[in-house]
């Protein structure tokens, strides 16, 4: 028995390991139980089914078709490798089976051949998690990413469709892992997966890797070891991917398309840069092997010139003049790295719009309810935190809020049913957490911002420097007067800040580019790569992720619109998302 109950939440340990739990028999006597209760029918003296993630969802749809016709929420989660992604396949599969259940689709396809609604949802979710999820010491198929999935359901209860939101991909996964990690699985997939006409024409050369195995010669594929995962093989998963595309509609053309963009990022990875002395003097970079340039530049479908101009030249725009500054190699791997991260980041986004596009209903009149699955990133605590934690916590914080409002509004309600006396229960409240963040003009996310408006001039410690002299004002003082921020003498001098979240104390170390990861730039040189000289799926990829990043409220006629920075970006989508929960 791995679920229990404590009042409306249900507990879950992870096993470790498949247990027949989630049987169609089993799922079928909850469904009927919730039936049978909905209707008030059945024996009212028999045992009820025990906890259960069945349970929850079919709580969920029941409450959704009552008279009211409320939406519903369900948000799992848990640290890492505590089992959310597997649940949140385990209760997709529940909803969408008795959204199906009255339905000629409910086999798997629809009267005129193609998948049902049902099945191309449930076959989304290998494509999110190829090009989403790695191997983390904790994990083998982790979620480096959140994600809110609404199914739609119309008047008779019947699912019309789904739509996902996204948060926070883990962008520097792809420049670097750990020892014993992976980055993400479609990179491993595609180069142990690939038949040979697909190693030909991705130039997976095996007689240049030196008898190394592929997934250990690449750069952005080796550094962990590129281990083995346990429960299936690289090759497995690609025919999976490859067949869930296909289900979403996805033509052979537009697949190649897309592999050749994640071969293009391998080769990438592997540029690599030599020293040479400039006219005047300086230590500049210049491509080793202009070959793994070609080879990038023609499966990205980009022009070679502007990619090696994007990966050895910085492009500086002022008033009156462009100037031009020649890297010097560790700027120029930088570049690379960046670029890397741009490109794959650009393309995560256009394959969640491309799997929406699939699975989205047709007419918003048709939706009379939703249900909504939230598959979100734990609570983080590492030995050093960045910009990602400070994000990731912060949602766990305003859902922590959420959280608190709704099972203490439950049991004050059940208090007064039982009329028992007593005040209103008390409990934490987070809210000046929350607003130590996200608030403007101070909050930490604000000053993050306005040391980002200062372009060249806006540096990590000045960032650093302008919190404690705005949380700690006094002479010696270590502690903000709300308690929710600390930094030690020690600390301030190393670039160190503490926040006391409602999980506990976090130290982040403002020193781990939190300026750069908040602006997130796509330099000049790179935009003039993907606009300019490049193919029709680069321009369609460059275009949705520009269309997520840019500030169009805030342009002014005539004028380009700003770029909103990735906390911007964020607290729009975190708004959204506690607005539906």
């Amino acid at each position: 028995e791995i679920y229990t109950w404590t009042g409306p939440v249900l507990i879950a340990v992870n096993p470790f390991q498949r247990l027949p739990l989630y049987t169609k028999e089993i799922l079928e006597s909850y469904r009927q139980e919730g039936l049978f209760r909905s209707q008030n029918l059945g024996d009212s003296s028999a045992k009820p089914l025990g906890p259960h993630v069945y349970s929850i969802a079919d709580r969920s749809y029941r409450q959704m078709m009552s008279e009211q016709r409320k939406s519903q929420s369900i948000l799992i989660s848990g640290e890492s490798g505590a089992g959310k992604t597997e649940t949140t396949k385990i209760v997709m599969l529940y909803l969408t089976t008795l959204g199906s259940a009255h339905t000629e689709e409910a086999g798997g396809e629809a009267s005129d051949g193609k998948l049902s609604i049902m099945e191309r949802v449930l076959q989304s979710n290998p494509i999110l998690e190829a090009f989403g999820n790695a191997k983390t010491l904790r994990n083998d198929n982790s979620s480096r990413f959140g994600k809110f999935i609404e199914l739609g359901f119309n008047r008779a209860g019947i699912l019309q469709g789904a739509k996902v939101q996204t948060y926070l991909l883990e962008k520097v996964r792809i420049g670097y892992h750990a020892s014993g990690e992976r980055n993400y699985h479609i990179f491993y997939q595609l180069l142990r997966g690939a038949n040979e006409e697909q190693h030909h024409k991705y130039c997976f050369h095996d007689g240049l890797t030196g008898g190394l195995e592929l997934a250990n010669y690449f750069h952005l594929t080796g550094q962990g070891g590129a281990p083995q995962l346990r429960e299936f093989t690289d090759e497995e998963g690609l025919n999976y991917t490859l067949k869930s595309m296909r289900s979403m509609g996805w033509t052979e053309e537009k697949i190649d398309n897309v592999l050749s963009i994640v071969a293009g990022i391998l080769h990438l990875g592997q540029v690599k840069f030599e020293s040479k002395m400039s006219d005047g003097g300086q230590e500049i970079a210049q491509i080793a092997d202009m070959k793994t340039v070609a080879d990038a530049a023609k499966l990205l479908g980009v022009d070679q010139e502007k990619l090696v101009t994007a990966l050895t030249v910085r492009i500086m725009i002022t008033r009156r003049e462009e100037m031009r500054i020649d890297l010097e190699p560790k700027k120029a791997a930088d570049a690379r790295d960046s670029l890397a991260k741009t490109v794959y980041g650009a393309m995560f986004l256009w394959v969640v719009k491309a799997v929406n596009d699939c699975i989205m209903w047709e007419n918003d009149k048709d939706i009379k309810s939703s249900a909504g699955v939230l598959d979100i990133f734990g609570f983080e605590s590492f030995a050093i935190n960045s910009f990602e934690q400070l994000c990731i916590n912060f949602t766990n914080e305003a859902l922590q809020q959420q959280f608190n409002k709704f099972i203490f509004k439950l049991e004050q309600e059940e208090y007064e049913r039982e009329s028992i006396d007593g005040a209103f229960i008390d409990f934490a409240d987070n809210q000046d957490c929350l607003d130590h963040i996200g608030a403007r003009p101070k909050g930490i996310l604000a000053l993050l911002d306005d040391e980002c408006k200062l372009g060249a001039r806006g540096k990590d410690k000045n960032w650093a420097l302008k919190m404690n002299q705005t949380y700690l004002p006094e002479k010696n003082q270590t502690v903000s007067d709300n308690t929710r921020y600390s930094a030690t003498r020690m600390q301030q001098a190393k670039g160190i800040f503490c926040v006391r979240h409602f999980a506990g104390n976090v130290e982040y170390s403002s020193d781990t580019d939190f300026l750069e990861k908040n602006r997130d730039e796509v330099p000049t040189t790179a935009i003039s790569l993907f606009e300019q000289d490049s193919s029709d799926l680069i321009k369609e990829i460059y275009g949705v992720q520009k269309s997520q990043s840019e500030d169009s409220a805030g342009a002014q006629a005539g004028k380009p619109k700003k770029q909103k920075t990735v906390s911007q970006q964020f607290k729009i989508q975190l708004n959204s998302l506690i607005e539906m929960v």
